[in-house]
């Protein structure tokens, strides 16, 4: 008799069970998955966060978790949204199970007040989503393909003589911009113009017909988000500013997660009237350049892009990153 239960963050065992359930189903499927490690789930479970809560819930055959399913919500902004992710263990899959956790996780969602529901699955490249049992699942679910990126991963470290190649020709084009970096915590110095930065790029990052509406970063928000990454990640940010007058033209910004070798390539925006210049070229450098000299046992550099962003395909590609797989964001409203 399988049972579903909200795991209670404070019961580590039990916490530890629905981990290495996650863990286990979704490397069966998925070799090139950046994973959380245990001690982000924990420490994510048992702080959550102001802005955005999780809730776990595990499917148990007696004493077994055999499948897992994750609802992520927005507490402020977007509050009819919600994220799920479900997984099962391989040996335990085509028995009932997904579906179940799925109209548990649905109606939990319901309750809450959440009428649209959004997940993520990834299928490897050059298979066609339709055959891949995730893709089916979802569909027989009623959710529907809205978005898709490319999963990109990059080995490190990257050759001497390819980063100065790709230096030599976008410093050619970008002389009049400087390129400067910092940490775990944005200077104040800067942190006006950051803001800015973030509340744009939240409105241009290509999300398809997904139901989310772009959030506005004070800095009370950044400096939150700041400390609550800083337990999880050290972070690296490159910034573009106008030597002339000072303007912030973009950013990037990757996350080391403490003690792991991979690396989450997250945001790079290039702000629309200083674009053609090869900055994102310039910002991707300066993060790696960080890395190279204060992580240096970094391994590869995972990121996700749009497959119609052509511009920051052609960036990537420069750099050497190859498409692994394809993430698909299904969704579906529910009145």
């Amino acid at each position: 008799m399988i049972g579903i239960v909200e795991v209670d963050p404070s019961d580590e065992a039990a916490l530890r069970a629905y981990w290495e359930t996650e863990q286990t189903a979704i490397r069966a499927d998925r070799p090139h998955a950046l994973l959380r490690t245990w001690d982000m789930l924990l420490k994510d479970a048992q702080s959550p966060g102001r802005y955005y809560r999780r809730r776990l819930l595990a499917a148990r055959d007696g004493d077994v978790t055999v499948a897992t399913a994750e609802i992520g919500g927005f507490v402020e902004d977007n509050t009819h949204l919600a994220d799920l992710e479900i997984n099962v263990l391989p040996d335990r899959r085509r028995e009932g199970i997904g579906r179940a956790v799925y109209d548990d996780a649905m109606r939990r969602c319901a309750e809450q007040g959440r009428t649209t529901v959004c997940g993520e699955l990834h299928v490897p490249m050059g298979t066609e989503p339709v055959a891949a049992a995730p893709y089916a699942f979802a569909t027989a679910m009623g959710l529907a393909e809205v978005h898709a990126e490319d999963h990109l991963v990059l080995p490190l470290p990257v050759d001497d003589g390819h980063v100065a190649v790709l230096r030599t020709a976008a410093e050619a084009k970008a002389a009049e911009y400087e390129i400067i970096t910092w940490g775990d915590v944005c200077p104040d110095d800067y942190i006006e113009a950051f803001c800015a930065l973030r509340t744009r790029m939240d409105s241009d990052v290509p999300i398809g017909e997904v139901d989310y509406q772009p959030v506005v970063y004070t800095v009370e928000r950044l400096r939150t988000s700041e400390e609550r990454v800083a337990k999880l990640y050290g972070s690296v940010v490159s910034a573009a500013r106008r030597r002339r007058d000072g303007v912030f033209a973009g950013y990037s910004q990757v996350y080391v997660p403490h003690g792991e070798p991979d690396v989450l390539q997250d945001d790079t925006l290039v702000m629309p009237d200083h674009r053609g210049r090869r900055l994102g070229t310039l910002l991707k450098l300066a993060t790696l350049g960080v890395l190279t000299e204060e992580y240096p046992a970094s391994t590869s550099i995972h990121t996700w892009t749009d497959p119609d962003n052509h511009a920051m395909q052609r960036t990537n590609r420069d750099f050497g990153f190859r498409a692994v797989e394809r993430m698909y964001e299904m969704q579906v409203k529910r009145s």
